[in-house]
């Protein structure tokens, strides 16, 4: 079993781990991430096998600060801008890679390109004492919710891991929003912790959206989810279902509902967002055959929100496994 160790007094600990090939569960402000040194093949192939998660699906490389970035990858007026606006932060961009870089190749899943972090607090100064770059994916076995407390990170893979640090729950509580730079081109590949309003605004441009095939984490159709079914836009609450709200009003029938959470009573993106995963968690450990979602916002964060549960009721496969 994995050994959890508030992040005051984990740094040299986690830092010896990592070091010596091992993937160490972080907190970061978006999810907790599983990490491993990115130039070390045998340790970012031990978070594929932690997290059972296909090898053509490709990683985040997280980085301590912008030198360390420019080593990786090539950084365009336009991504200097940006990275100076939003890094550190849950801002991902998926840059031209440097083949001298030494990240190993399974970290980019055999592209030209490779998508960089620069995070905050904890993941940044590990990065740093370590002196190279962290791959690290949500901690979590892979397709299912992501995890935003240490007691989540240990219920999905504390048996597959050493050392998991406690950073209390996670601040933003969705992934980070993914760009793709291409010249004077911005496509958003994944909605996550930062609007795709405040990137235009930075940007002095609008983002285009759609990817071709497999460009970034997270983009695979089903993801984030639960054992539970997930039934969208709910406007009624049937039988022997647990209810995913937002805001003050309910779905017709709420009161039949096995277990309710609130992504905010009020109506607030950003606290939905920082309690979709847990809420998903809680709501999913009552066993129910569906968790009805009711209608929740597209405009800012509500992006990024509908983007995870969408994945979250992706279509099973005949074998009971998501599609």
């Amino acid at each position: 079993m994995a050994e959890i160790l508030p992040q005051d007094l984990a740094l040299e600990p986690a830092r010896r781990l990592l070091a010596a090939g091992k993937p160490v569960a972080i907190p970061t402000e978006t999810v907790y991430g599983l990490a491993a040194d990115a130039t070390n093949g045998e340790a970012v192939a031990g978070i594929f096998e932690a997290k059972g998660r296909p090898r053509f699906n490709p990683l985040i490389a997280h980085v301590s600060d912008r030198a360390m970035a420019e080593r990786i990858a090539v950084l365009s007026p336009l991504a200097g801008r940006l990275a100076d606006a939003f890094w550190p932060g849950p801002l991902t961009m998926v840059l031209p890679h440097r083949p001298e870089s030494g990240i190993h190749p399974l970290v980019t899943a055999g592209l030209d390109t490779i998508a960089l972090r620069l995070p905050r607090g904890f993941g940044r100064e590990l990065i740093a004492r370590l002196g190279r770059p962290l791959a690290a994916p949500s901690a979590n076995i892979s397709g299912r919710v992501s995890a935003t407390t240490a007691a989540a990170v240990d219920a999905g893979l504390g048996d597959r891991i050493e050392l998991i640090v406690d950073g209390g729950p996670t601040t933003v509580g969705l992934e980070s929003t993914i760009i793709k730079i291409d010249g004077d081109a911005v496509t958003l590949l994944r909605p996550g912790g930062i609007t795709a309003e405040e990137i235009e605004k930075v940007a002095g441009r609008s983002l285009s959206r759609g990817a071709k095939g497999v460009e970034a984490p997270g983009m695979l159709a089903s993801h984030y989810a639960p054992n539970a079914r997930i039934r969208l836009g709910a406007e009624d609450v049937r039988s022997g279902e647990a209810l995913l709200a937002f805001g003050p009003d309910r779905a017709q029938g709420a009161n039949l509902a096995v277990e309710v959470r609130n992504l905010s009573p009020s109506g607030d993106l950003r606290e939905a967002a920082t309690n979709l995963f847990a809420h998903l968690t809680e709501l999913d450990r009552t066993n129910p055959p569906v968790i009805a979602v009711e209608p929740v916002p597209r405009e800012g964060l509500g992006e990024a929100i509908n983007d995870r549960l969408a994945r979250a009721a992706a279509p099973r496969d005949t074998h009971g496994k998501r599609a």
